[in-house]
């Protein structure tokens, strides 16, 4: 845990100010979620720069309104702007789209599942960077050290962003930060989702946080648990790494 909580969240505040001056951007877009990692990041972001030069997007898609409500909460706290822009007609017609090419050239009927999953934090992602870009705004990355550490985040969804201040924390110490900040507290004692799907993030990993987090911290932790933080760490080593490109001889 974070031992001087008001001198952490001043490095992360500085740090975030210089980032963005460095790169000459003019403010910053944020998906916002309604979840607590989003709402740390608003939070900070807005500290840093000011709430003029923040922007936040919700993106439902087949999401529930409790979500969006959470979503609103969070920007009428930080008193930042929030785009509502809903992508489920948009995520429909291209899983249709995909699912009859597939069908019509008998290579399989439908997408898989896994797939139909990750294609929602990439159609987000794809509207984060059309408006950052529009408006000379850095992505804001939102997920924590223990998402990363065992891959629980989409390649080239969620996972990508300009810049990430939250990344080196667990997911303690995120709520550690954002009850410094005030984050509202409907948030901090939400249960961990991605909106994703009808389950928590903790049922789909079969792991608790509090695990990852132990693990991360000492290496140990219960043995089932840790034998599924092992394997879920090793298995997406491919998203903590840069792309694979084959170097040439001579």
């Amino acid at each position: 845990m974070i031992t001087n909580i008001e001198k952490e969240v001043e490095n992360i505040v500085y740090w975030i100010k210089n980032h963005i001056k460095e790169t000459g951007a003019s403010g910053v877009v944020i998906g916002n979620s309604g979840g607590k990692d989003s709402a740390v990041v608003i939070a900070l972001v807005t500290k840093a720069i000011g709430k003029e030069k923040v922007l936040t997007i919700a993106m439902p898609c087949n999401s529930t309104a409790k979500d969006l409500d959470d979503a609103k909460a969070v920007a009428d706290k930080f008193e930042v702007p929030m785009l509502e822009i809903e992508l489920t007609d948009v995520y429909n017609e291209l899983e249709e789209v995909v699912n009859n090419e597939l069908k019509n050239n008998n290579i399989v009927k439908e997408i898989s599942e896994e797939g139909k999953i990750n294609v929602k934090p990439r159609l987000r992602m794809t509207t984060l960077y059309s408006i950052a870009q529009t408006l000379n705004y850095l992505v804001v990355g939102t997920g924590n050290r223990c998402e990363i550490f065992v891959g629980y985040t989409t390649k080239w969804g969620d996972s990508a962003s300009d810049f990430n201040p939250i990344a080196d924390y667990t997911v303690e110490e995120v709520l550690q930060i954002g009850e410094y900040l005030g984050v509202p507290e409907t948030i901090i004692k939400k249960s961990p989702s991605d909106g994703l799907g009808s389950k928590t993030d903790e049922e789909k990993m079969g792991v608790t946080y509090k695990q990852i987090t132990e693990y991360i911290e000492t290496n140990q932790t219960d043995e089932e648990a840790m034998k599924k933080i092992e394997n879920m760490h090793k298995k997406s080593e491919h998203k903590r790494k840069p792309i694979s490109v084959y170097k040439r001889n001579g």
